[in-house]
């Protein structure tokens, strides 16, 4: 019933992961929206989608799904709003995020690597020589993800809490509106 007409090849979906045909803008939007719209409590969604923000700022890439949904559920967050809020590390974001934590690791180690680690990095050097990478950016990347889920926490709770608001004094004055239209006795009344 709501699948494409015409299937999509592996080559066009693995385009619209890179760049989507609909733009950037618009998955931004339809994202915000699948947020506010969640069932929850503005703190269980906010809490949600603040863990996967801040789980995307850690090293661990095939785990930012599992990392931010057992994160969410332990502090009481929507595990869905986790989900979604990974969306915050993509292929676009990965290469400024992982350059940061790096530099901000080894900032607080209070060297500089960044000599030793080859021009043609891997991630089998990196598991190879882990305190030459992997633990400036753990460390690095646990201190942004801190200030990070900080930040996303206390904007989309703002969000979701206006938008619920706003969805349910708009609920209140339709009751309101179908009352007055139905009448007092709870029979139909006239209608202009």
């Amino acid at each position: 019933m709501f699948r494409r007409r015409n299937s999509m090849s592996l080559i066009q979906r693995m385009r619209e992961l890179i760049w989507p045909r609909m733009g950037w803008l618009r998955v931004g939007a339809y994202l915000r929206h699948r947020v506010v719209r969640l069932p929850g409590s503005p703190y269980s969604i906010a809490a949600g989608l603040a863990c996967g923000a801040a789980i995307s700022f850690t090293p661990f890439i095939g785990l930012h799904f599992v990392l931010a949904a057992l994160m969410a559920w332990l502090i009481g967050g929507n595990v869905i709003a986790s989900a979604i809020g990974t969306a915050i590390g993509n292929p676009w974001t990965f290469p400024f995020i992982w350059w940061g934590t790096l530099r901000i690791g080894e900032f607080i180690m209070g060297s500089s690597r960044l000599v030793d680690v080859p021009e043609n990095l891997s991630l089998h050097y990196i598991f190879d020589h882990p305190f030459v990478v992997l633990l400036p950016m753990t460390i690095g990347g646990i201190l942004v993800a801190f200030a990070m889920w900080i930040v996303v926490y206390f904007t989309s709770r703002y969000f979701v809490e206006r938008y619920q608001r706003l969805r349910a004094e708009r609920l209140n004055r339709r009751r309101e509106a179908a009352s007055v239209v139905a009448g007092p006795g709870g029979g139909e009344g006239l209608v202009p």
